[in-house]
């Protein structure tokens, strides 16, 4: 052996531990020094003064980095996972600040004064207060949203709208306009469902006239001139009845409120200015179960239509719309055998159709055969139809096989007990109880126009409730118990009758 390799032998083994622990210390030098960089959210953006603009970069580790022109970035400690070289950067948006739709230029200079740079994928957009920008609503089915959530059934929604609403768009993440309601109040509004107006305009505001409240054969009517299509949120609440809606950027020149005669529906009405530029309209019902209202203009005059009762809450005589839920290529969830929820909600829907009939109703169907239609075209149809009542039947379906069971859904409190009283019968076919479920955001629980539920029958995914769903007898079981439903909705409805009486008699204070 060489007496110099010798001599070197026993220093192999810290030779290999000091080279190891260089390689897990340092990147290798082939590696980008800029890995990514991002806005966060990552997605094109409109800001405003006082907005945060957040970037995030990945590169070489105890490097200085920058963005939009010298604004540092700091790195974080390194992760659980010992990964370093995360920057992240928070830019508050001044008065002055000018950038029109670019995207953003990083710069990262490492220790050895190595350089390198990078541009996001997102656009950014700073917007002069002084030219706002404003933007109108379109189509049928215009609304607004919370905020920038998601899920499978969409963000959750604040309300509808009518077309031709005008916006004050302070904003954009992505797909949506952010839009301004009132001194801190926001919402974020679609960009499909609005169109921008050249910039300049004037922030939508308007003083309210005196209002004229009237009745004819099936409505009763609120109208309110405004100068122009305003923004608005409406609330049906219970305990005691009432509709509640608000305008925003509308402040009270409201000098009297004429009540004519013929009304059924509407009692006591009134309004508050809660704040400067936001004017609540307060509209008592007289009945303890709300049948549904609309909201709409007509040209700059809003226009608050509430339903009237039936003239018999009994199912003969009652126009109820059926939906049978999914359909054509839309298959909805899928059991283990092979079962289609499409194929079993209309199978359920046809049936209970039946049962209704016999009944005495009249039934309108979203759907009679395996076609495909969009939910919205259902919402829109269900418009023109005007029923008094719906139901749309759905197959619930999870990713446990163990789970099981029936529930019921609504989204306004107000219809919460046709929700009830569907879900008691549907217990009553043997399933077992999953709930009943408030708040749905789904599109057929979104018409405010007439009391709605939607039935989520049974779990496809659950073998035992399976076999029940796919038995043509335990469908017609189902279609017999939702009608006995209804008929306890309407018995329940009628027993309360106007605010104030029970069966007749003067209810207990």
């Amino acid at each position: 052996m060489n007496p110099v390799f010798r001599l070197l032998l026993p220093l192999v083994p810290l030779l290999t531990l000091f080279s190891r622990a260089t390689a897990q210390s340092v990147p290798p030098r082939s590696a980008p020094l800029i890995e990514s960089v991002e806005t966060v959210p990552a997605a094109s953006q409109w800001l405003q003064p006082g907005d945060r603009l957040q970037v995030r970069l990945k590169g070489r580790p105890g490097s200085r980095v920058t963005f939009l022109n010298g604004q540092p970035l700091t790195e974080l400690p390194a992760t659980a996972k010992g990964v370093r070289g995360v920057y992240q950067g928070t830019y508050v948006v001044r008065p002055g600040d000018t950038l029109q739709d670019r995207t953003l230029q990083f710069q990262l200079v490492t220790s050895d004064s190595s350089r390198a740079t990078a541009h996001t994928l997102s656009r950014i957009r700073f917007l002069n207060p002084n030219e706002p920008q404003l933007a109108v609503t379109r189509g049928a089915l215009a609304y607004l949203n919370y905020g920038l959530g998601e899920d499978r059934l969409g963000g959750a929604k604040l309300g509808y709208l009518d077309s031709l609403v005008v916006l004050h768009v302070t904003g954009k993440v992505g797909d949506q306009y952010r839009v301004r309601l009132a001194e801190g109040q926001q919402a974020w509004v679609p960009l499909e469902v609005v169109r921008l107006l050249p910039r300049g305009g004037f922030v939508p505001t308007s003083l309210t006239s005196s209002w004229s409240v009237s009745g004819d054969s099936l409505y009763d009517y609120v109208q309110v001139p405004l100068d122009m299509r305003l923004p608005y949120r409406s609330q049906l609440l219970t305990e005691p009845t009432r509709l509640v809606v608000d305008i925003f950027g509308a402040t009270s020149n409201t000098n009297w409120i004429t009540q004519r005669d013929g009304l059924r529906e509407l009692g006591d009405v009134h309004y508050e200015q809660i704040q400067p530029d936001v004017f609540r309209m307060v509209l008592n019902l007289k009945h303890e179960q709300s049948w549904g209202y609309s909201i709409g203009y007509r040209r700059n005059t809003l226009v608050v239509r509430v339903k009237r009762p039936p003239a018999r809450l009994r199912l003969k005589g009652l126009t109820v719309a059926v939906d049978a839920g999914h359909g054509g290529d839309n298959h909805g969830a899928v059991g283990a055998s092979g079962v289609k929820e499409k194929d079993l909600t209309l199978a359920i829907a046809l049936k209970l159709r039946r049962e209704l009939e016999e009944q005495g109703a009249r039934v309108l169907m979203t759907r009679e055969t395996d076609v495909s239609v969009d939910n919205g075209r259902r919402v829109l149809l269900l418009r023109k139809l005007n029923p008094d009542l719906l139901v749309s039947i759905h197959v619930n379906s999870s990713g446990s096989a163990s789970v099981q069971g029936t529930s019921t859904y609504y989204r306004y409190v107000a219809f919460r007990p046709l929700s009830v009283a569907l879900y008691e019968q549907m217990r009553q076919t043997g399933l077992k109880g999953f709930g009943n479920v408030g708040s749905f955001n789904f599109g057929l629980n979104g018409p405010t126009e007439f009391p709605n539920a939607l039935v989520e029958t049974a779990f496809v995914s659950n073998s035992e409730d399976e076999k029940r769903l796919a038995d043509p007898a335990f469908q017609q079981q189902m279609a017999e118990r939702i009608t006995r439903g209804l008929a306890d909705f309407l018995k329940g409805t009628r027993a309360k009758g106007p605010k104030g009486w029970l069966l007749g008699r003067p209810a207990e204070q």
